[in-house]
């Protein structure tokens, strides 16, 4: 069991230069333990699905403070590699971490290369984003370590070659998304401690959209709807479209959001799953919760509960000032 509260992702070694100083002279060389945040969807509708298949969506992405850590060295041969296997011996050609890194430098003719490697602690397969984190920073870090400049309008469009999700990360702020999720709008939201659970499921975010019984006509919504819900309301606002697929799919996943709803929670599956979260206004009552419910699921039949962490919810994501506007 971790805790990754309180405060903030520690800022990485080298991040003390500041911001683009020197970009000519690169002062800098390595960067080290640079965090890539997860990501939960606090909520999400699938509003309609275009002619080239993409479905459309709506979602607030908030960045929490369980974090992946990279570490990159700046080489002068141009040669890009990893340092150890990666994710669970992921061949090098479908990792996103050397896939950005490979964007960066052919859409700015750097001569320069780099080694990276990177420690995971966002677990794959559960909807928070980790591998769309490491990729969007990989683009940061690099972008700066390699003074190649780009802005981050620039970013962006790398990062959405590489996944929907992935520039949401280099936007930096929490966001109401449209599209397949590049739409991106700043929103406000209150502090929030949340308590994420993964259940012993990994999803296959495929198999999820292809799915018959998706719901694919929510009702479009307003990013003003949203925020006169989050000054008006407590709980959640909306749905995730996804989750009754998941559960129907994977019953672990039900039977611990029942079981959640069940002890007084409004609990609810980020993105395409498995992974669930539930929100509290502070540290004290989240830790108060999960101590009265914990053993409760540990005892449940069928579920086997491999993650649990109490994440602080970030307005920013650590990096945002990393890059210019």
């Amino acid at each position: 069991m971790t805790t990754a509260l309180p405060g903030q992702p520690a800022a990485p070694s080298g991040a003390s230069t500041p911001l683009h100083e020197g970009f000519g002279a690169l002062p800098l060389t390595t960067l080290l333990d640079v965090p890539a945040p997860a990501k939960i969807n606090l909520f999400l509708h699938v509003v309609g699905r275009r002619a080239d298949g993409y479905h459309q969506l709506q979602t607030v992405f908030r960045f929490i403070d369980l974090c992946d850590r990279l570490d990159f060295d700046r080489t002068p041969d141009g040669d890009i590699g990893r340092d150890g296997d990666g994710v669970d011996g992921l061949p090098p050609a479908h990792d996103l971490v050397l896939r950005a890194a490979h964007a960066l430098r052919q859409a700015t003719g750097t001569r320069y290369g780099a080694r990276i490697r990177y420690r995971k602690a966002i677990p794959a397969g559960g909807g928070l984003g980790g591998g769309s984190s490491d990729a969007a920073t990989t683009l940061i870090a690099l972008n700066r370590l390699w003074g190649t400049g780009l802005r981050r309008a620039d970013l962006q469009r790398l990062a959405l070659a590489l996944g929907a999700d992935v520039p949401v990360f280099v936007f930096g702020r929490a966001a109401f998304a449209q599209g397949v999720g590049e739409v991106l709008a700043p929103v406000a939201l209150p502090p929030q401690v949340y308590w994420v659970l993964r259940p012993a499921v990994s999803v296959q975010t495929a198999a999820v959209f292809k799915a018959p019984d998706l719901t694919r006509d929510s009702e479009s919504v307003k990013i003003s709807v949203f925020a006169d819900w989050q000054t008006q309301h407590s709980g959640l606002f909306g749905r995730n479209d996804l989750e009754t697929v998941v559960c129907r799919q994977h019953p672990m996943v039900a039977r611990l959001l029942a079981a959640l709803h069940g002890a007084g929670l409004a609990a609810r599956m980020t993105g395409s799953g498995s992974c669930v979260f539930a929100g509290f206004s502070d540290v004290r009552q989240a830790r108060m919760q999960r101590n009265r419910i914990i053993s409760k699921i540990h005892d449940l039949p069928d579920v086997v509960v491999t993650g649990n962490w109490l994440c602080q919810g970030l307005a920013d994501h650590p990096l945002r000032t990393w890059v210019m506007d």
